[in-house]
Order: structure tokens, then C-alpha cells, then sequence
């Protein structure tokens, strides 16, 4: 009876494999994972129409169509054929130790791995470190404490150090970490090891906030209520804990938030406290702080791993890859949570599905033997050691332009955080490029970069469905967002080069792709921005120029006298950016040429018209907001030369194109106060016709 009980409870164990097709039936799985095939004699599998139609029927047909939906999520399935295959994979600890791994391809380059776990038995041969394994519901904490200590012992070059700060700095005695072994918010000790923690706050948290009322009593052991925190601070504690780490940065515990002196003081030290941490915990499965860390308790996650027997294997479809699913979080989509991801040397993301670790090596997950994954890291980052160009102003200026056009893609509670969420990175590209000699005030106002670039900075465009508004400043603000920075407007900004404005490319701002990066040719004007005690400090703008053909327009030359500026009351209120240009007025319309669709948009590209030679004639380019009446005018002021393309002008008018013959402008309209003018938008004229227009020479003060 004993032994019978014994049996029976055994075959409860054994799982059947699936059933399978004919098709997939006829073939040895054991044999192609053994001997492998190449792609050019891969096996056909049929129609993907007739697969999609057996999935409820066929265990390998399930994963297929599971895969294909995933990854394609369309219904057009005619004439799509798929074929199997296998590719090379060798053992990084045994060169000649290889492994075939299946793959499943539907149309040219659209494929998918459909994995072998690590159960299948030693027929098949090859290395076990790249097969898949089944993830749990419960994290496994030894296994994100081995790839942290494989990365500390491995990449020191790489991974441990940050080229735009020297290796000495520590946190200063002004920052507080939450000492997890003790429940309380402490001054860091100093050269302690610290983790940080990067989360969705999902609106207010007066209830868990450290304030000036409550962070007396949390400096003493035992003085933080873990009962009181959400569950993606508790759970993040708990965490830190099993990883065996003492100390973590939680920004709603450790600033105080209702004091705007710590608060302006810890914020200042956002690119240390974030780039000293051993590593980051990033929440990109929380929608909100209310949600638990996935995985961290039972209940907390469900992988939903797609997993079939097929001839005795176990066979996997690999989970969606870090990319997609970071990509798509509510995480992803804050602007706090962009430098903090940018500044980490280290990064654990918690998603729903699995735990990712990455690193400037590579990305790491929960769902192989090795952890390694074939994935380049996901987590944008500055770049991990000095770029090659260090000297050139190129370097810099990519790097900023590129971080803006991220940035400004995100959302913020706060409308008033938009320089602060991304003044660490700015901080960052001070110190490694020694931008103003290191002093951050000067080298960046208002988000924007002002030592030795200005004048490029000066060209940023909204994307075609930013929000064509302002943003509200709050009563708290001593010096408003001006309009010439991309921190006064709501919404993504980028910088496209002067070929965006061509006739036959403006698809790519219609798409939202960029083109060419913005390059000038030669810098026309001398800025001066008005400080917070309404002096003008001059800003260096390099005259560069890449021209060997003379050009027509000369800048006008003199310097601006301040003195006589300030005697005679000139409109000196901080903020404004003061320069000597000249000015003039051209048409603007909606053209019919550079449309991609007959889409609804928040901006278009309009033309710039002037009526010399004849009327109504093509002499540039600008982009505006969508309800910006057809035809109108504007008054214009010249920035920058740039390079043409093809489209920009009436080419049969004027003659053909040459190098530099174009003009960045920007179109302004006065102020309230009636002496400052404000940005409209940057456009791109022909410098003939601009000195057909009879411009005027003036000092322009833009607000």
C-alpha cells in the first residue's frame, strides 16, 4: 500500500509533451540542436497562416504564433512562410565548447529564438550557460549580488569610475541615506558604500515625506516606521537588506522636502549622489510608488513564461526583451528618472516580468543559466569614458543636443523641476569637458548651453506634436524661463539640421525622425544674457567659419556699449539675451510641397516668402505652430549661416545654391512690455533675399 501510494505520487510528476503537427513532429529536435543548421538550408515550416490556425493543436505552432504576434502584432499573414534554423553560440569560459540554438524566422529579419532550458538532458551536447531557465515568482537574490560582484571584480576599467569627475569626490556631510540596519535617515558616513533608489512617485506624499517636522524623530534608531513608507520604498529596504547592503538614497526620505534650502541644496548634488552609488534599484514595473517591487514579495510578479515539451525538451520563447519593456514603463516616460538612469554606473531594473541587471558590459536577466544576454545595454547613459574628440567643441555640443532631445520627451509633475531634473547630466558635461572651467552657473542658464555654443543651442525645434504653449511659471520663481530656451516650452524639442527644412526630406519631422545634426557655418551675432542682478555678461561664441567662397552678408560689427545700455534704461530684466543683428519682415504660409500626410499636427514647416524678385517668391523655410494663420508675417533676426539643400529657395530666381548662402533666423514678436521681443520659431532664409529686404541694424533684447 505504502509503495503504491509512493508510485502514484510520482506519476503525478511526469509531464506529457505537448502534441505536435505533423510538420513539427517529423522533425528530431535532439539532432538539429546537435548538429545544427544552417540558416541558408533551414528547415520549412509551412505557412504562417496554417501555424496560427494549429497553435490550440501544436505545442511548437503555439510558441511560433505567440512569437510572432509579440513580435509583429499584425493580422496581414498572407504569403508569410517560416523557416527553422539554428545558430552558433560558444562557451565564454570554453571557446570550443559550442551550442546550437533554435531560431525561427517568418519574414527576412524577423525572428525570434525559441530557447532550451537547462533541463534538457546531455544528448543534446553543448554548454549549459546559454540555455533559458524558469523564472520564479520570488526574485533570486544571490543571483543579482553575483552579477553586482562579477561587475565590481571585472569591469573596474569601465564600470567603476566616471571620466568627468575625478575618483576623490565622496558625498559631502549634507547628504542624509536611509541606514537600513538601524531604521533611521542618517548623515552619510564618510566614503560609505551606498545604494539608490529611481521610482515613479505617482503624485504627492505628504503622509511618508521626511519633513522638517518629522526628520528629528527618524534620526533616531528605530525612528522610521517602515509601516508608514509605500510599497516601493518598504520593499526597496527590504531589499537593500537581503542584498547585504547597509544604506540606500531615497530622494522623498532623505531631502526634506518641505525645506527649499536642503532641497535646493541636495538637488545641486544629484550627479555625485547618483554617480558614487554602488548601484541603482530602478522600479520600472511601478506605475506608482504605492506598487510593490516586482518580485521582492510572493505575489508580486507572474513572468508568464511561455514554456512547451516538445520530444522531451523544454522549450522557452524568451521573455520580451529590457529594451521593450523599459521602453513602454511609466518609469521611462518621467523626467526626474532620466538623469538618475544616465548617472548610474550600475542598474538593477525590476520589471514585471524579470529582474534586469546592466552595466556598460552588457544586460543581464533572470531567464538564462549565465544571466548574460545578448543585448546592448539599455539604459541611456553618458558615455563611459572620454569621447575621442574630448578638445572639439563637436564633442560637447552632440552630447547636449542629444540629451535635450531625450529629455524633453519625458513628463514632469512639476512644470518647475524642468532645468532641475536634468541639471546633473549638465553638471556632468561641466566637469568632464571643464566647460567655464567647471562653474556650472556659467556654463548653463535656464537648461541651456551657453559656454562656446550658445549660438547652436539657440536652434532647437519643437517636434511636430509638442504642445504649442508656454510654460507657466510659478510664484515662487525669481527669474522666468525665457523664450529662447527649450525650458520654456511644453513638450519634445530637437535639433534637426538645416536639411530638415528641404522640400523632398521634411518627412523626417513629419515622422519625428532627425535628420543631420545641427552644424553652422558661421556665427553671426554677440550675446550678452542679463543675470539674476540685471547685469549683461557676455557669452564666448567662437567665430568659427568653414567658408572659402566670400559670402554677401557681412555681421554688422561694433561692440554693444553696456554703460550707455544702462543709462538709457534699456529693458535689462534677467533672462534676456541682448545682441546686435539686423531685422527685418517676410511673409510666411503654408506651402504645398512638404506635407508627409494629411495628418493633424501641432507644427508645420511653412515657406518664407518675399515679393523681390517677384511676388510671392520661395526664399526659405520655418517651422511654427499649426494654427499659425496662412499667410501672416513676421519680423525676423539673424543668428547663424548654415550650409543649403535642395528646396529651400527659388533656385530659378536666385541661382544655384552655395556653400553657406543660407541664414538661421529666428522669427519674434513683441512682449508685453513693448521692448523685449519673444521667440515664434528658428527658420532658414536665403542671404540674397535677405539683403533684398532692406534689413535694419539693431540691438535685440529677447525675453
Amino acid at each position: 500500500m505504502f509503495c503504491l501510494s509512493k508510485r502514484r505520487k510520482t506519476q503525478t510528476k511526469i509531464e506529457d509533451d505537448d502534441p505536435l503537427c505533423s510538420i513539427c513532429s517529423a522533425l528530431d529536435l535532439r539532432a538539429i540542436l546537435h548538429d545544427g543548421i544552417r540558416e541558408e538550408h533551414a528547415i520549412s515550416l509551412g505557412r504562417l497562416t496554417d501555424i496560427v490556425n494549429k497553435h490550440d493543436r501544436c505545442g511548437l505552432c503555439h510558441l511560433i504564433s505567440n512569437s510572432h504576434l509579440r513580435l509583429r502584432r499584425g493580422n496581414d499573414l498572407d504569403g508569410i512562410n517560416c523557416t527553422l534554423y539554428t545558430r552558433k553560440r560558444r562557451s565564454r569560459l570554453n571557446y570550443s565548447n559550442i551550442s546550437h540554438h533554435l531560431y525561427i524566422e517568418t519574414v527576412p529579419n524577423s525572428f525570434t529564438e525559441i530557447r532550451l532550458l537547462k533541463e534538457a538532458d546531455s544528448r543534446v551536447g553543448g554548454p549549459k550557460e546559454f540555455r533559458g531557465q524558469r523564472v520564479g515568482q520570488n526574485v533570486d537574490v544571490g543571483l543579482l549580488k553575483k552579477w553586482v560582484r562579477t561587475c565590481e571584480k571585472k569591469h573596474r576599467d569601465t564600470c567603476e569610475t566616471h571620466w568627468w569627475r575625478g575618483n576623490g569626490e565622496v558625498l559631502p556631510g549634507t547628504v542624509r541615506v536611509v541606514d537600513v540596519a538601524r531604521m533611521a535617515i542618517v548623515r552619510a558616513p564618510q566614503k560609505c558604500r551606498y545604494v539608490s533608489l529611481s521610482y515613479v512617485w505617482g503624485g504627492t506624499g505628504e503622509r511618508y515625506w521626511t519633513a522638517q517636522a518629522n526628520i528629528k524623530q527618524r534620526g533616531i534608531p528605530g525612528g522610521l516606521d517602515i509601516s508608514m513608507l509605500p510599497n516601493t520604498i518598504s520593499d526597496t529596504i527590504q531589499l537593500v537588506r537581503q542584498l547585504g547592503e547597509r544604506y540606500v538614497w531615497i530622494d522623498a526620505l532623505c531631502i526634506v522636502q518641505d525645506d527649499p534650502e536642503d532641497k535646493a541644496v541636495q538637488v545641486g548634488l544629484m550627479e555625485l549622489i547618483y554617480g558614487n552609488s554602488a548601484f541603482t534599484i530602478i522600479a520600472a514595473g511601478c506605475n506608482s510608488v504605492q506598487d510593490p517591487l516586482p518580485g521582492v514579495r510572493p505575489g508580486t510578479r507572474d513572468p508568464k513564461q511561455q514554456i512547451a515539451k516538445i520530444q522531451s525538451l523544454h522549450l522557452a520563447l524568451p521573455l520580451p526583451k529590457a529594451s521593450e519593456v523599459i521602453a513602454s514603463s511609466a518609469w521611462n516616460k518621467r523626467g526626474w528618472t532620466y538623469q538618475e538612469v544616465m548617472l548610474s554606473r550600475r542598474r538593477i531594473f525590476f520589471t514585471a516580468h524579470q529582474v534586469y541587471f546592466e552595466c556598460v558590459k552588457g544586460t543581464c536577466g533572470e531567464e538564462v543559466v549565465s544571466g548574460y544576454l545578448l543585448e546592448v545595454p539599455v539604459g541611456t547613459h553618458l558615455p563611459t569614458s572620454a569621447p575621442v574628440s574630448l578638445i572639439e567643441r563637436e564633442s560637447y555640443l552632440d552630447l547636449y543636443m542629444s540629451v535635450v532631445a531625450a529629455y524633453t520627451q519625458r513628463r514632469l509633475t512639476m512644470e518647475s523641476d524642468v532645468v532641475d531634473a536634468v541639471a546633473a547630466i549638465l553638471r556632468g558635461l561641466t566637469k568632464g569637458f571643464n566647460m567655464a572651467d567647471g562653474d556650472y552657473g556659467k556654463a548653463f542658464r535656464f537648461g541651456m548651453l551657453l559656454a562656446g555654443g550658445l549660438e547652436q543651442a539657440l536652434l532647437w525645434q519643437p517636434t511636430v506634436n509638442a504642445p504649442s504653449s508656454r510654460r507657466v511659471p510659478t510664484d515662487e520663481m525669481k527669474v522666468t524661463w525665457p523664450s529662447w530656451s527649450w525650458a520654456a516650452w511644453r513638450g519634445a524639442v530637437r535639433y534637426y539640421g538645416s536639411h530638415i527644412f528641404g522640400s523632398h526630406v521634411s518627412v523626417n519631422f513629419y515622422a519625428g525622425r532627425s535628420t543631420d545634426d545641427v552644424r553652422i557655418d558661421e556665427s553671426l551675432v554677440e550675446c550678452y544674457v542679463v543675470d539674476d542682478d540685471g547685469h549683461p555678461n557676455h557669452q564666448y561664441v567662437e567665430h568659427h567659419s568653414r567658408l572659402i567662397k566670400p559670402i554677401a552678408y557681412v555681421a554688422p560689427n561694433g561692440d554693444i556699449d553696456l554703460q550707455q545700455l544702462i543709462a538709457e534704461n534699456a529693458p535689462l530684466l534677467p533672462g534676456t539675451l541682448v545682441f546686435r543683428t539686423t531685422y527685418s519682415r517676410f511673409d510666411v504660409t503654408k506651402p504645398d510641397d512638404v506635407r508627409n500626410a494629411n495628418t493633424v499636427t501641432n507644427y508645420d514647416i511653412y515657406s518664407i516668402l518675399s515679393d523681390i524678385p517677384q511676388p510671392s517668391t520661395l526664399v526659405g523655410r520655418i517651422i511654427l505652430p499649426s494654427s499659425t494663420p496662412s499667410p501672416t508675417s513676421y519680423e525676423f533676426v539673424v543668428l547663424s549661416r548654415a550650409s543649403p539643400c535642395d528646396g529651400l529657395y527659388d533656385e530659378e530666381r536666385f541661382g544655384k545654391q552655395y556653400a553657406g548662402c543660407m541664414l538661421y533666423a529666428m522669427a519674434v514678436q513683441k512682449m508685453q512690455d513693448g521692448q523685449r521681443f519673444e521667440r515664434v520659431g528658428v527658420g532658414i532664409i536665403f542671404e540674397q533675399a535677405w539683403l533684398n529686404s532692406m534689413p535694419e541694424e539693431r540691438i535685440i533684447y529677447l525675453g
